[in-house]
């Protein structure tokens, strides 16, 4: 029997492929529950890999119960999945199938094993994913107030319930935000302290990058952190004829793009280094927005270096050599 099991996850159910060594289909659906969990390991065993899609709660219930009972696990970007579908072919697209894919991804690439993030963490990502629809929410009921009070007619009643709306929705913000700061006081202070000591990096920031990098334990080097959040470069060229136009490659967290974006306002007015970046980029001719883009991606340089070096920022460093090394020594500074 092969040492992977591929399995697709679905809210109710998850089917499981796994081939014999006869090359023969072993195909099996269970119920998205304990009970399930319980079978599905008592009818492969513990001596597999489990692989899975990355579907938010629905894998990572299943995924915490085999690593807590010792079993390798690997979750996978589901779009790596589809890319690898597509390579092969595919044209139906069923639970089985599906199931039979994610198998076969893992038979043939070296796939990363999973283990969950500290508790801290995991509470850390719902309170900010929780405080992101708390405030699109806070401000279209604080928008549609302002609209109505404008048109200089506003029934007392409406005005009422949207003023208490907009209280209530401002009251769990703050209550939101000071548990997030408390998780982050008692865990992660030091780090808190290493990345606001840089000039564009906030509190709220801050906060952003110790969750989406499991306290920069996360990534090896700055690279890979910058890909992850989809603020690599993507170039579009091919032969003589082909020259597309250059832009990030937006596949990562969408919301820590917006922060760091705003980061990158603040940084070119009150960062010494971002703001000569700045101003080199401006005398090329580069547009606003690529600029901005660009002081984003330092800002996650310095980020990681000042944490991985447990080195408070220093915007007036400079090496021997006379090197901006965006205030972190030189010699430090990663690959």
């Amino acid at each position: 029997m092969s040492k992977y099991i591929g399995i697709d996850i679905a809210k109710q159910t998850f089917d499981v492929y796994c081939s014999t060594m006869n090359n023969k289909h072993t195909f099996a659906q269970y119920q998205q529950n304990k009970t399930g969990f319980t079978k599905l390991v008592k009818e492969f065993g513990k001596d597999k890999t489990y692989v899975m899609e990355a579907t938010g709660p629905y894998s990572m219930q299943l995924a915490r119960f085999l690593y807590k009972q010792g079993i390798q696990v690997s979750v996978v970007n589901p779009l790596i999945i589809k890319r690898f579908s597509q390579m092969l072919l595919q044209r139906a697209k069923t639970d089985k199938k599906d199931a039979k894919v994610i198998h076969d991804y893992a038979k043939f690439s070296n796939v990363k094993l999973w283990s969950p993030p500290p508790k801290e963490i995991h509470e850390m990502n719902q309170i900010m994913t929780g405080l992101q629809l708390l405030h699109k929410q806070h401000n279209g009921s604080s928008n549609q107030l302002k609209a109505f009070t404008v048109s200089g007619i506003i029934d007392p009643v409406v005005k009422k319930a949207l003023n208490s709306i907009v209280k209530k929705f401002e009251k769990e913000i703050k209550r939101l935000e000071d548990r997030l700061n408390e998780i982050i006081d008692l865990n992660y202070a030091r780090t808190k302290a290493l990345l606001t000591s840089i000039n564009g990096i906030g509190v709220k920031a801050a906060a952003m990058l110790i969750a989406t990098t499991n306290n920069f334990e996360k990534f090896e080097n700055y690279k890979q952190l910058i890909a992850y959040i989809g603020l690599s470069p993507r170039i579009f060229e091919s032969g003589t004829s082909v020259k597309g136009k250059g832009h990030i490659c937006k596949m990562g967290n969408s919301n820590a793009r917006k922060i760091l974006y705003m980061c990158a306002w603040s940084a070119k007015r009150h960062n010494k280094n971002c703001m000569n970046f700045y101003n080199r980029l401006k005398e090329k001719g580069k547009p606003e927005k690529v600029i901005k883009v660009a002081i984003a991606n330092k800002l996650l340089k310095i980020a990681f270096s000042v944490v991985k070096n447990d080195t408070i920022y220093d915007e007036n460093y400079l090496s021997n050599r006379g090197i901006d090394c965006n205030g972190v020594t030189c010699d430090k500074m990663p690959n």
